[in-house]
């Protein structure tokens, strides 16, 4: 006899529902939401698990790990996906949330996602922790600009690294204001000084990957683009085929057809929102900046001629993704001639 379980967790505990082959419930029990507390249930001779199954969450990548590493058959399941079924219940609770969660395994109604490597978590770290310093350094810089406006200092156009010395130069005569500027300015420092360092971090990584030095062939892609690219695909195997990364990243047109009714949305924006915000800064760099030519770049100036600069840059987004995974996967560079095009 088969069986199959549910995880629904939280943070302090995890709630488990075990059922068989026919839907009976075998056994529910809640424990903490620690690998030593689960495999002590779940590693029972008794169960023959066919699928485990928890929702992608904060905990699910250190918990998939541990019961994989077990031998446990485990499934990552898709967040929004779990959660249009689990609607169904009358009563939310996290003991019906497993009950619903076990079902859905044992009928095979889910929709599973890539749990990423480690190094590609270590990876995506280093990326979220560099732009949350970069936000926080330009929130204050934007904060000292608007306040110092209200009595008539204009910083003006100024440059990072000039940045401290115009405000002190603005201030030099006003010691009340001098007080109540100093501690954002020693908070700006220390970010842009710790930005720094992990920007340092980033290039040393990139000039060591193979594959981030290819993928920076592309024009517009640079060392946080690919950098990015490679945390959130990981695995290109894991795509049937390079058309595919575009629709996981949420980079193509949403659908609604029923009965007469067939409309053609704006993209679904379903995927990983860092890469697609990489990708688009790339395809801008690509078409407003950047001043070399190219087949990539004539054909997406075909479509900003006939349907607007936003929507060009959006399709060339998702080309990018496109070609960059065709690139990783076939160990080639980007090439700039009409003759090879990218599928």
């Amino acid at each position: 006899m088969e069986h199959f379980a549910g995880l629904d967790v939280s943070v302090k505990d995890t709630s488990v529902c075990i059922v068989d082959d026919t839907g009976r419930l075998v056994r529910e029990v809640k424990v903490a939401s620690e690998p030593e507390a689960l495999l002590a249930v779940l590693a029972n001779p008794a169960y023959h698990f066919k699928r485990i199954g928890l929702e992608a969450g904060p905990l699910s990548q250190w918990l998939f790990g541990a019961l994989a590493e077990a031998g446990l058959p485990v499934i990552c399941v898709e967040t929004r996906h779990m959660r249009a079924v689990l609607q169904a219940q009358i009563n939310k609770t996290d003991r019906n949330d497993a009950r619903g969660i076990a079902q859905m395994m044992r009928a095979g109604l889910y929709r599973p996602v890539h749990v990423k490597t480690l190094r590609s978590q270590k990876l995506r770290m280093l990326l979220t922790h560099r732009k949350l310093l970069q936000s926080k350094a330009i929130a204050v810089e934007n904060d000292l600009r608007a306040t110092l406006r209200n009595f008539g200092l204009k910083v003006g156009m100024v440059g990072t690294l000039k940045f401290e010395a115009r405000i002190k130069e603005l201030i030099e005569n006003l010691p009340d204001l001098a007080v109540l500027v100093e501690p954002l300015l020693i908070v700006r420092r220390v970010l842009r000084e710790q930005l720094g360092i992990l920007h340092r971090r980033l290039l040393a990584i990139v000039r060591a990957d193979e594959v981030c030095r290819r993928l920076m062939t592309v024009p517009g892609v640079g060392p946080v683009v690919a950098l990015t690219y490679r945390a959130t695909v990981d695995v290109p195997a894991r795509f049937r085929n390079s058309k595919a990364v575009g629709a996981v990243l949420g980079l193509t047109p949403s659908k609604y057809q029923s009965g007469e009714s067939s409309r053609t949305g704006v993209i679904s924006r379903c995927g990983d929102e860092m890469m697609r915000m990489m990708l688009y800064e790339a395809a801008q760099v690509m078409l407003l900046r950047s001043a070399k030519w190219s087949w990539l770049k004539a054909w997406a100036m075909k479509i900003a001629r006939r349907r607007g600069m936003k929507k060009a840059i959006v399709a060339l987004a998702r080309r990018l993704a496109v070609i960059m995974h065709r690139i990783w996967v076939d160990g080639t560079e980007f090439r700039w001639t009409r003759e090879v095009v990218a599928a």
